[in-house]
């Protein structure tokens, strides 16, 4: 018999919402940490668990059932939430020592917002330090572990979040994406991760890597799942200026057209540049993704293809823009106002320098000199300015490109996850994790990954769709189109049986 925890979240929350139903949100969340604490002493997903807190807000949407009222389109469902976004009273870590026993005093307006839509909040997960890393192996707390295959990454920096929704311990998790942090360990674990548009989803909360291309956005196991918290998380916020009053708003499973009503007069575009003919692409990855493309052509959609040769350019941009932008965000991290403090220092400078050393992990470091370089006199024009140019070019060439076709289509990662260890000593090698997902964030156009399938040896690929900026709308009715005629759906790992029914 399966579990009302391995429902829909819009089943799930129907049933919490029916003072007729015998289902409780406290029964979803006592179900989620008892998975829990079966599956994560292995998968190490959580930073740390919340049990108080989430029976505190379950017992409140029963208790709003009980009185007559709707709890809300999320009514008991289970959230993890990425330790990069602030929730009240519970530590905030970034996956850093640097922060050291810092609580803050406010939520992030995205992880408010589902809580009032009534999700209920069973932990904080792993990520690589301050969101900066294509693995989780960055983390000070140590790496979360691919549910597929524990010896293997789930993906980075959101990996925690995409290892705990894809080994069933919950429903729906929070990521953030700075240049493919929710898409690429979402296909690495076989789940569904949606980048919004930039604006679509206030930043209020979210500790800032690079606020520029920073954005939160859900993980679940299908399109309408992530659709339904989407909807929750975005809208107009006063505290986040670079938030967006879209035309276009988020469609959940209520409004979304029928199956067969999309693909008739889609227009499919496939960019030359992310074609995986990169040198380390995985094969499994792009015969899949041909797969599917062929099957929607089959089934009444056109496949145009179209030259974007700034795309290329993506990493290079990307690895100027972003660690400008942490130089100047993570300077706040001096050891004066909050988090660690060095107590062996004979003067300020000294201090500033110890605290940095001994908070910070490598590859901050190494982000942060890089970005410092970068803006300094004598190089800004010929580095940071140049890139700021090519990001612009690159993201009239989106613009241009979605004058043609409706979406665009690509893997996701260029082959599936990899072992524990085997990158860490190449940073180059790791940074090319995210060659297909840094020009959405460049563009701010938005971009989601849904499972394509999975290789020979059973690990997960996943495929990205991209829409024009504010069309999350088009981008999940494709996507919902691909869950029915091309399979591409969630197939939960072996591990995932010991806790699902």
């Amino acid at each position: 018999m399966t579990h009302p925890l391995d429902l829909s979240v819009a089943e799930m929350a129907a049933r919490v919402n029916d003072p007729g139903d015998d289902l409780t949100a406290r029964t979803l969340v006592d179900e989620a940490l008892r998975r829990i604490e079966v599956l994560d002493a292995r998968v190490k997903a959580f930073l740390v668990v919340t049990p108080e807190l989430a029976r505190e807000q379950a017992d409140a949407v029963d208790a709003k059932v009980a009185a007559g009222e709707r709890a809300g389109p999320l009514a008991g469902v289970p959230l993890a939430v990425k330790d990069n976004l602030a929730v009240p009273g519970v530590p905030l870590t970034c996956g850093s020592k640097i922060l050291g026993e810092y609580v803050p005093p406010t939520w992030a307006t995205c992880v408010e917002r589902a809580v009032a839509a009534g999700c209920c909040i069973v932990g904080k997960t792993n990520l690589d330090e301050f969101a900066m890393g294509s693995s989780t192996e960055n983390s000070a707390f140590g790496p979360s572990r691919n549910p597929y295959d524990l010896e293997r990454v789930p993906g980075g920096s959101s990996g925690g979040s995409a290892a705990a929704v894809a080994s069933g311990m919950v429903p729906l998790a929070f990521g953030s994406d700075t240049g493919g942090s929710i898409r690429q360990p979402a296909a690495l674990c076989g789940i569904v991760g949606i980048k919004p548009s930039y604006g679509r989803v206030s930043r209020n909360g979210l500790v800032a890597f690079a606020s520029s291309l920073d954005q939160p956005g859900p993980f679940a196991r299908s399109v309408d799942d992530a659709a339904t918290l989407l909807k929750a998380m975005a809208g107009v916020d006063p505290l986040d200026a670079t938030s967006y009053p879209f035309e276009h708003e988020v469609v959940d499973h209520g409004e979304a057209p029928a199956s067969g009503e999309v693909l008739g007069d889609l227009r499919i575009g496939r960019v030359t540049e992310f074609g995986l003919q990169q040198e380390g692409a995985d094969c499994a990855a792009r015969d899949l993704v041909e797969a599917t493309c062929t099957t929607l052509v089959e089934k009444g959609a056109e496949q145009h293809e179209i030259a974007m040769p700034v795309a290329a350019q993506g990493i290079p941009i990307y690895y100027l823009v972003a660690p400008a932008e942490a130089s100047s965000n993570l300077a706040r991290y001096d050891g004066v106002r909050y988090g660690h403090r060095t107590d062996d220092a004979g003067s300020l400078i000294e201090m500033y320098a110890k605290t940095r050393d001994e908070g910070f992990g490598a590859e901050v470091k190494r982000r942060i000199l890089l970005g410092t370089f970068a803006l300094s006199a004598g190089y800004a024009d010929a580095y940071y300015k140049q890139a700021m140019a090519s990001r612009a070019a690159l993201r009239d060439a989106f613009r241009a490109a979605f004058e043609t076709v409706d979406v665009i289509i690509s893997a996701t990662t260029p082959s599936p996850a990899f072992r524990l260890g085997e990158k860490v000593d190449d940073p180059l090698e790791m940074y090319l994790c995210d060659v297909l997902t840094v020009a959405a964030n460049l563009s701010g156009v938005p971009a989601m990954s849904i499972p394509v399938g999975q290789d020979e040896r059973g690990l997960p690929l996943g495929l990205q769709i991209w829409a024009p900026l504010g069309r999350e709308d088009v981008m999940l009715a494709v996507a919902r189109e691909m869950e029915q005629v091309a399979g591409c759906r969630y197939t939960p790992p072996a591990l995932a049986a010991e806790v699902m029914s």
